[in-house]
């Protein structure tokens, strides 16, 4: 049973770490993914911003040329009048015939790159400022043709996925998006001249959490062998409680058995020889039925132990959970069960003192209180010995309330000493010969002054003999 629930109890560790990991590092590739978009969708955004402004430089120039070239003319009519200008008009109505904004943006813009030489790497910003993502920027003009601006790209595509995706996009606004089919990533913007620049970049720019995904799940397998290693280490540890409770039902269950057997095997005699004499009369055979009784009551006081230790473990009886808190006087308590045990002491011949501090108050349970009591007056009476002698205080101290049940006697041994508070435990036979108890008196004892929030104790020595203390809270 144990082997099975510890590899429950590995397996369950392992599934909930590998769920752990599981979500920690989709999260991390899932904000990768994002984040690689993003970046890619800023560099295709600067290079069609960069292609913007080197356009309205351009056209800038072209203004200030003609500027330049009317002041002149005006200060030398001869030349404005015969000269190349006015004698040939055709050729300046020849450049004034096309569309301006395609002029400025469109061949002036082509021959950029030749004039200023190599753009700077759109999207990579600075020298180590991270990855370069290679962009693509086209020119849709007005008439429907497009460019390649090479000053700004750093990329090129294929002629048949580029005429797909111009025709795709054409007639499409202004905005980002993703074109699966193609694998192309592209944003559009719209002059007020009415060109259009598309940018675009492959969608194994924003692949990068693929390598990061591959790099996860070797640290997640690695990490899953050294937790396995672990848990099994710790499997131990943590089942050790679980194994010493196992090994203590198991011998509860066969200490059980034994006591239960012996009453019974007593009454099963008694009634085989009452009935191989059905002539003889009750009172003749008076003996057996006697001892039947008394075994039948024997068995009854140790059920009624059993179940009473059974309910205490499952807490069906915890005065905190199930019942009211009731405040009881302790000292009258323990003064009442003191006068049941005169009789006791007076037969044994054993001198009974108590000292007992009055108005001591505690909350819980009178009858389970009063079995606390009972149980160690009954065990200071037995083992005290003829003419021996039981001293019992009750003190209060601090915010505690201490009851000690002291006995001259036999003492009991430091092994022994250690498990008298198991249950069905007994000291040697020498000790416990006679006293017809079942070990389970200090069992319930301790598991009562623990119901109520206190402790129990024990010490024996050669000076000071046998000293019970328990010790609960004030109420």
């Amino acid at each position: 049973m144990l082997k099975k629930l510890r590899i429950k109890f590995i397996a369950l560790n392992m599934a909930t770490v590998a769920v752990v990991l599981v979500v920690i590092f989709s999260a991390i590739c899932v904000i990768n993914y994002q984040q690689s978009v993003a970046s890619v969708h800023e560099a295709m955004s600067n290079a069609i911003a960069f292609t913007e402004s080197k356009g309205r430089a351009l056209t800038d120039g072209d203004a200030q040329g003609q500027k330049d070239a009317q002041e002149q003319g005006a200060g030398d009519p001869g030349q404005d009048a015969g000269g190349q200008d006015a004698g040939d008009p055709g050729q300046s109505q020849g450049q004034d015939a096309g569309d301006p904004d395609e002029q400025a943006d469109g061949s002036r813009e082509e021959d950029d790159g030749a004039r200023h030489g190599t753009p700077p790497q759109i999207g990579g910003g600075p020298a180590g400022s991270g990855p370069h993502v290679p962009v693509a920027v086209y020119r849709i003009l007005k008439s429907g043709s497009y460019a390649l601006a090479g000053s700004a790209a750093s990329a090129s595509i294929a002629d048949d996925m580029l005429e797909k995706a111009i025709a795709q996009l054409a007639d499409a606004p202004d905005g980002s998006g993703e074109l699966s089919e193609l694998g192309l990533f592209y944003e559009k913007r719209t002059s007020d001249t009415g060109i259009a620049r598309v940018a675009f970049a492959d969608v194994s720019s924003a692949n990068g959490w693929q390598t990061l995904a591959l790099t996860l799940a070797g640290v997640g397998v690695v990490a899953l062998a050294i937790f396995f290693v672990i848990s099994v280490f710790f499997s131990r540890w943590a089942l050790r409680p679980v194994k010493r409770a196992w090994e203590q039902q198991r011998q509860f269950v066969a200490d059980a058995s034994h006591e239960l057997k012996t009453p019974l095997t007593v009454i099963l005699a008694n009634t085989s020889i009452l009935m191989s004499h059905p002539e003889r009369t009750i009172a003749s055979q008076s003996q057996w039925v006697e001892s039947t009784q008394a075994e039948g009551e024997r068995m009854q006081g140790l059920v009624a132990d059993l179940l009473l230790l059974a309910r205490l473990d499952a807490e069906e009886t915890d005065i905190v959970k199930s019942k009211p808190k009731e405040r009881i006087d302790l000292s009258n308590l323990v003064e009442g069960e003191l006068l049941q045990f005169e009789s006791v002491a007076f037969e044994r011949a054993i001198e009974l003192e108590s000292d007992v501090d009055e108005g001591i108050a505690v909350q819980g349970s009178v009858e389970r209180l009063r079995r606390l009591v009972t149980t160690l007056l009954d065990n200071a009476c037995k083992y005290a010995g003829e003419g021996g002698k039981v001293r019992v205080e009750l003190h209060a101290q601090n915010d505690s309330a201490r009851f000690v049940v002291h006995n001259t006697g036999s003492l009991i041994s430091a092994e022994d000493l250690q498990h008298v508070f198991d249950r069905f435990y007994r000291a040697d036979k020498a000790r416990t010969s006679g006293a017809g108890g079942f070990g389970l008196g200090l069992s319930i004892a301790k598991e009562v002054a623990e119901e109520h929030g206190g402790t129990i104790t024990a010490k024996s020595s050669d000076e000071e003999g046998t000293t019970f203390t328990a010790t609960l809270p004030i109420a």
